[in-house]
């Protein structure tokens, strides 16, 4: 796995780009990797209940990780309990939690009400997404250990696309981040309620726009940016710039006063903020 450690966030992520394929297949072929995915494969089209999923420790544990929830793993009683509920009831305990991974596994695994199985885990598609899921969220988590703006721009990229509604973006906090940073909004607006925070990206972005790529690149060159500007990143050295182009070639209650961060030009990775 390569290392953004030292690199501007910009750099980080067109390296990570550039060699995604490579690394996804590196962690396939890990050995630990390589049981859990294949124990997924032989293994979940027998389990028939949310009971049965926590039990098989190890199937439980390459879910887990496929949604991000490996800091939740020994909470099987609390996960189990958040698979049986019933999302259509208001006061579920899958609707109870601030967690949008464990919202998001809940549907995936689709478990009826009870705990009993809704839908046949031996569709081979489903199976394939949960692994490509796996093996992309250990690259994300790799990739971005030492380096805070490329691991949020990524996670951004991984999940723009799936965005509906700006509490889709509020609701998680590297989007949030994200977000405020690449438009100019000061981190304060947190404090304000999710109206008011919701009214204050509209006026800013276009939300629809995330489904477009080019949008999407436009977003990350502009939050790299200002995120390096803020936060004080060096900008790339030329021992990057090789690195890089040897990567290519193997191919909410509260108010507050409204502010935003003024940076109409950053040099150092040819880019002009936005106004």
């Amino acid at each position: 796995m390569i290392s953004l450690g030292g690199m501007s966030t910009q750099v980080a992520v067109k390296l990570f780009d550039a060699t995604r394929d490579k690394q996804l297949d590196l962690i396939a072929n890990d050995a630990l990797n390589a049981r859990q995915i294949k124990a997924f494969e032989e293994r979940i089209g027998d389990i028939k209940s949310a009971a049965e999923f926590v039990a098989d420790t190890e199937v439980y544990t390459f879910v887990m990780r496929a949604f991000d929830l490996e800091d939740q793993i020994f909470g099987k009683a609390m996960i189990r309990k958040v698979l049986e509920s019933n999302a259509d009831e208001s006061t579920a305990l899958v609707n109870r939690l601030s967690n949008p991974k464990i919202k998001e596994m809940y549907d995936t695994l689709g478990f009826a009400p009870a705990g009993g199985r809704s839908f046949n885990f031996n569709r081979t598609t489903w199976q394939d997404e949960v692994i490509d899921r796996f093996k992309e969220r250990i690259a994300l988590n790799s990739a971005g250990a030492n380096n805070e703006g490329a691991r949020i721009a990524l996670e951004f990229k991984s999940k723009a696309a799936d965005v509906e509604t700006w509490l889709d973006v509020l609701k998680d906090p590297d989007l949030g981040k994200f977000m405020r940073r690449a438009l100019g909004l000061p981190d304060e607006a947190v404090k304000a309620d999710l109206d008011n925070q919701i009214a204050l990206f509209e006026g800013k972005f276009d939300i629809e726009k995330l489904k477009d790529p080019a949008e999407v690149d436009k977003l990350v060159s502009r939050f790299s940016a200002i995120y390096d500007a803020v936060e004080g990143v060096s900008a790339q050295s030329s021992t990057v710039l090789q690195l890089m182009q040897g990567a290519v070639s193997i191919g909410q209650g509260g108010s507050f006063a409204s502010a935003t961060i003024n940076i109409p030009t950053i040099s150092g990775g040819g880019y002009s903020a936005y106004s």
